[in-house]
């Protein structure tokens, strides 16, 4: 059976990309989370236990009969061509391409909203959302660009999910769905609507409710209060 490794669902981003992905659509996999303790330490628990499985030390890792592929992307393209029935991709392939880029965009922007609002699925942020809202006009700069985007997406495949059905580009910005939602960023109607359509999923749903089962409290993750 394949073998997901992830980080604490609260806070890994890129961990819920690739779980998310694969429990959707239905991909059976033996999932293996390594508690986040101390970021850039290789020689952390966490550190000597994924960089035992991948050179890169970062969650998440997909393992298939001891053959090793990490970086969510990455994870995204090998389950796709593993299991070319459950149409991870749009079936055009010009929107396939489309799908692909706006993966790509997420994959490698979007770091204002990243570094200013990190994911934290159990709390509920608005006044650091407010503040950072406020004072980076790159993360506002970040959400136009993203509001846009899906806006395009929606209005050209009719919803419900940016494509039409779900596929590999709603499982890259599920995450930025739970950023907007915690730290309440201002976003239109149809957008809201759409970030509730994806909260809505039974991979979220599954999702967030491990992630609230968390109690493990990471400072770095966490520069805008002191404790859980």
């Amino acid at each position: 059976m394949l073998q997901l490794y992830i980080g604490n669902k609260n806070y890994s981003s890129w961990s819920m990309r690739a779980g998310l992905l694969m429990r959707q659509a239905g991909i059976a996999f033996e999932e293996r989370m390594v508690r986040f303790d101390s970021f850039g330490n290789a020689e952390s628990a966490f550190g000597r236990t994924i960089r035992a499985i991948s050179p890169a030390g970062r969650v998440p890792v997909l393992v298939d009969d001891g053959f090793a592929v990490w970086d969510s992307l990455a994870i995204a393209e090998y389950v796709a061509e593993k299991f070319p029935e459950k149409h991870l991709w749009p079936q055009d392939a010009k929107m396939r391409a489309r799908a692909r880029s706006v993966c790509a965009e997420m994959h490698a922007g979007f770091s204002a909203l990243r570094g200013h609002c990190p994911m934290n699925i159990e709390a509920s942020l608005p006044e650091a959302g407010a503040i950072a809202w406020r004072d980076q006009p790159v993360v506002r700069a970040d959400v136009e660009r993203i509001v846009h985007m899906w806006t395009e997406l929606l209005d050209a495949h009719g919803g419900p999910m940016l494509f039409g059905e779900f596929t590999v580009a709603d499982a890259f910005f599920a995450p930025v769905c739970m950023r907007i939602t915690n730290y309440a960023l201002p976003v239109p109607r149809h957008v809201a609507d759409y970030i509730g359509r994806v909260r809505a999923l039974p991979g979220v749903q599954a999702w967030i409710a491990d992630a609230l089962e968390e109690r493990t409290f990471v400072v770095e993750d966490e520069p805008y209060r002191a404790s859980r």
